[in-house]
């Protein structure tokens, strides 16, 4: 940033060269909205107003396919990938021999479990439904996860439009700006009359509580940082809240600059285009298809609508009569001459729509609307007719749901669920709320991998290759035993319970493996030794009770190995 610029004015600078950047995307956002999600997006200009506003906005949808489609693919993707149900996520070491260890074992499963208890106690599973909804229709969605006092973190979504990115040197999102209206009491409640502009504060102690201002909120990376400085300054990413359009001064600059140690915005795109900052979306994919569905909808509703209400024709003597056309009721006409067998109020024509070809049609577009909101993979098992369905035919489904959604769900992981991870990690650890790590992981970075159902959909492949695997050997081994020799049962059984998202305290380690086979092994030899033994004993009893000659068959033994009896 430029020296000769005070910080308010070059956080103002950027922000005017976003929002410019951002403006070819508000009317196709806009547009989706219209015909997808009304209430979302932030289009107006901040001075009209949008906050608080609940007049009517859905006028242009007349079919609502598209709208549960989007629904149906948020519910699938919270299900699906971020269940509160059941566990989405494992912690490991980055060495795969550090989980045979017991003690790293169980401290990585106590940190899962008491992040997933954070997970609980915050909004968390409220508002990933609402990214997953943004995500679908606008191809962008932006929440903030801000340390919290009560539940360790809180989340807060966004919609688009109130926000604009920028990309880093990796491509990923790394700057935020936003633009949002807060009323006077809101303002000074949570920065302060001594930081608040002299207009607010002015319009405070007049009671004017709940007017409107302006506020700008910018998070980015701090090129300014100097290390091991304690507060902002330090921090690797700053943040500030300015009014927009207040009078700047050596006193009032910004109402609160922070910092964090972490990027605090998760912003997943759906899509992608190279250095693209937002991303495309099935809504986008949906559009042509919802624009021209509701066309057909209002001509069907018409056609029928003159079949059974047709305009009608009228001689003008009835100019100013009774006339209905109501059933049973009768409207009387004067004939004129050379109307015989014609009557003078008839239909001005007679409309004969092919009712069911349109019903047809529409039906057609409303299937190709669901499929490109995936709504129809979602719920494949639900839609089915079948009562009986193979585990093989479970398998090929799964692949092709990982076919259609597998590029998004590794973007989803990259830009939304391991920046989720690691804050939360980082937030507990300092805030001291993790067990002592043991001493192989102290400074180790984790691993994640992901244990939802469309996680394990993309390894069904891999599973379902072992499993045919041990199935045909097993099967040849009753022909020749010895090709089980080529078959590693224990990797197999840990790869497969690992692909399936079986909790590791059930899968023993290798340590535990080794002591409980070589206790096995004790026990089979002393088992051994004592049958040999025994057989010993039984033999020499045998032949004590042997006559042979004047001794016995003991004795005759021991003179021939120069022992007395």
């Amino acid at each position: 940033m430029a020296d000769d610029m005070t910080p308010r004015r070059q956080f103002e600078r950027r922000r005017m060269a976003l929002r410019n950047e951002r403006e070819s995307w508000l009317q196709h956002w806009r547009e989706i909205a219209d015909y997808l999600i009304p209430r979302r997006g932030k289009f107006l200009t901040l001075q009209t107003g949008e906050a608080n506003k609940g007049d009517k906005r859905n006028g242009k949808i007349v079919d609502e396919t598209g709208t549960l489609a989007l629904r149906t693919l948020a519910s699938g993707m919270m299900a699906g990938i971020t269940s509160p149900a059941r566990p989405w996520f494992k912690l490991q070491a980055p060495d795969p021999e550090m989980m045979q260890f017991g003690p790293v074992r169980t401290w990585l499963e106590a940190v899962e479990r008491r992040m997933q208890t954070v997970f609980v106690r915050s909004n968390l599973y409220n508002v990933l439904p609402v990214v997953y909804e943004e995500l679908g229709a606008f191809g962008t969605a932006a929440m903030a996860v801000l340390e919290d006092d009560e539940d360790i973190v809180r989340c807060y979504p966004f919609t688009v439009g109130e926000y604009m990115l920028a990309n880093g040197p990796r491509m990923v999102v790394d700057t935020f700006y936003r633009e949002f209206p807060m009323t006077v009491a809101q303002l000074v409640g949570e920065f302060g009359i001594e930081n608040v502009s002299q207009g607010v504060a002015q319009r405070y102690r007049e009671g004017q509580l709940d007017q409107w201002v302006n506020v700008v909120h910018a998070i980015e990376p701090n090129d300014r940082r100097v290390m091991n400085m304690p507060g902002a300054r330090g921090m690797p990413f700053r943040a500030v809240y300015y009014e927009l359009g207040a009078a700047e001064t050596e006193r009032q600059q910004f109402l609160r600059v922070e910092g964090f140690e972490e990027f605090p915005i998760m912003a997943p795109r759906w899509h992608v285009l190279a250095t693209d900052v937002y991303g495309r979306s099935p809504g986008m994919d949906a559009l042509p298809s919802l624009r021209q569905i509701s066309v057909m909808v209002k001509r069907k509703a018409q056609a029928i609508d003159k079949m059974v209400n047709p305009p009608m024709i009228a001689p003008s003597s009835l100019r100013g009569q009774a006339t209905s056309i109501l059933p049973g009721a009768v409207t009387y006409v004067d004939m004129a001459a050379g109307q015989a067998g014609q009557s003078a109020f008839r239909p001005a024509f007679e409309v004969n729509p092919r009712v069911n070809e349109m019903m047809l049609d529409i039906q057609n577009k409303q299937r190709d609307i669901e499929r490109t909101f995936f709504a129809d993979l979602f719920l494949m098992f639900a839609q089915t007719d079948r009562r009986e369905i193979t585990a093989r035919e479970v398998d090929v489904r799964q692949e092709e749901k990982l076919l259609a959604l597998g590029p998004m769900l590794e973007r989803l992981h990259d830009e939304l669920l391991d920046p989720l991870i690691d804050r939360t990690f980082s937030i507990m650890a300092r805030n001291q709320l993790l067990p002592e790590a043991p001493p192989e992981m102290q400074g180790v970075e984790l691993r994640v991998e992901y244990i939802s159902m469309l996680a394990q959909a993309q390894r069904a492949v891999r599973t379902a290759s072992i499993r045919d695997y041990f199935t045909f050997g097993i099967g040849l081994a009753g022909a020749n035993p010895d090709v089980l020799d080529r078959m590693n049962f224990d990797k197999g059984v840990e790869t497969y319970g690992l692909d399936i998202g079986v909790p590791s305290d059930l899968i023993r380690a290798d340590d535990e493996v080794k002591k409980i086979r070589d206790e096995k092994a004790r026990r089979a030899q002393q088992a051994q030794a004592m049958q040999m033994t025994d057989a010993a004993a039984n033999t020499a009893k045998t032949m004590a009770e042997t006559p042979i000659g004047d001794q016995n068959g003991l004795e005759r033994v021991l003179a021939g190995m120069g022992v007395g009896a």
